[in-house]
């Protein structure tokens, strides 16, 4: 039986708190990764590397994130993209010098690490095992720190995420996650998402979701995007 999906009940103003990401929050950005996400690869990598890369995908122009701010304070955030492979491309060529100095360290302290990072470069082609070509929209990272979580900003903050790439032209949107994360798989299914297959990265089962944006009850073609 089709679970129907419906609308994204939440408070208005919340709004008020979620803005663009900028350079100035690429700090806060580095330190919610490396302590919420630390055991993904950027976060094994360090703050060094987090606050590199982030700096650099800020300023691309496929990049999209939005942060939430409490008392003038980030509290969580989202990063996504329009174009997944372009844009690691331009950022990987823009610095290409930078980044591997940045994540050093943190290499230096796990060596087996090496491997993972060889294997980055396949990462857009292995995560379409049944999707097509031309879908490149990609929600990468979503954290929000622990006094807010259960109170559904997080879904909010997705919303204005994919609402942003509907209104960009996105008409589908692509998630990945581990095959034996609960949560994420439960709340993928609970937005729509429909699962699309599964590949091994970075030594994991990972499993592909796709969101019809054009045709989710929850997305809008909004644009909150300005400066």
């Amino acid at each position: 039986m089709t679970k129907t999906i419906k609308p994204l009940k939440f408070d208005p103003a919340w709004l008020a708190n979620i803005r663009p990401m900028v350079f100035s929050d690429a700090q806060a950005l580095a330190r919610m990764h490396g302590t919420g996400m630390g055991d993904s690869l950027w976060g094994k990598l360090g703050e060094a590397f987090l606050l590199r890369i982030y700096a650099a995908l800020i300023g691309d122009p496929d990049f999209i994130a939005f942060v939430y701010v409490e008392d003038e304070k980030v509290g969580g955030f989202i990063a996504g993209t329009q174009n997944g492979p372009a844009m690691m491309r331009r950022v990987w060529k823009r610095d290409f010098a930078g980044l591997p100095r940045a994540g050093i360290r943190g290499v230096l302290k796990n060596p087996k690490l090496i491997w993972p990072l060889a294997a980055t470069p396949f990462y857009f082609r292995r995560s379409n095992p049944a999707l097509d070509k031309s879908v490149v929209a990609e929600s990468y990272f979503c954290y929000f720190e622990p006094h807010l979580r259960g109170k559904r900003i997080s879904g909010l903050i997705n919303k204005v995420l994919f609402d942003e790439l509907l209104s960009r032209g996105c008409e589908y949107l692509k998630i990945t996650t581990e095959s034996d994360n609960e949560g994420s798989n439960r709340q993928l299914a609970s937005w729509g998402f429909e699962k699309r297959g599964n590949f091994r990265f970075y030594g994991k089962e990972m499993v592909v979701y796709l969101l019809d944006l054009k045709n989710s009850p929850r997305v809008e073609p909004v644009s909150r995007y300005t400066r």
